[in-house]
């Protein structure tokens, strides 16, 4: 079982920029959850829902969507570490992604975070934070994103909008 790192406030969370945090627990990635992540999106390729075809394709399997992949980030991240004292932390968007491999239906995986940067701006803090998602196993990531979350201080007043950026 991992631990999650609580910082008792921004000022904490922004001291730790440089500091690998650690790691989510391992979830394991269904068909049933691909398929209903299809169904939403509308992303039905057959290389995600048809484990039939797909056992006959470039992959050997059906695979999970890259931006289901990335909507793993958010439950991730709160899994590896908390602020205390923030009345609101937003997804301000990502800077960079890369998906080195594909995660084959099935497969079970984790996320890793890293606090790259954490600057003040006007609306609060925007936190830059490095995911790294692991496929058990595979010796090295499936894919990394470079995300952008805004952290607003609960003694702040200011609200959440882009143009404080």
């Amino acid at each position: 079982m991992t631990r999650m790192r609580s910082f008792a406030s921004l000022a904490e969370f922004t001291e730790a920029t440089g500091e690998h945090l650690g790691y989510s627990e391992w979830l394991e990635v269904t068909q049933d959850s691909v398929d209903r992540f299809a169904g939403a999106t509308g992303d039905l390729q057959w290389i995600h829902v048809d484990p039939e075809r797909a056992a006959t394709g470039p992959f050997g399997g059906t695979i999970v969507h890259g931006y289901m992949t990335l909507g793993l980030l958010p439950a991730m991240m709160r899994a590896i570490f908390e602020i205390h004292d923030v009345k609101l932390g937003v997804n301000f968007g990502l800077d960079k992604v890369r998906f080195a491999r594909p995660i084959p239906v099935g497969a079970r995986v984790r996320g890793g975070a890293k606090v790259t940067s954490v600057r003040e701006t006007p609306m609060g803090h925007l936190a830059a934070v490095r995911m790294t998602v692991e496929v058990e196993g595979q010796p090295s990531a499936v894919c990394v994103a470079d995300t952008l979350s805004l952290f607003v201080a609960a003694e702040t007043g200011a609200e959440a909008t882009a143009d404080g950026f």
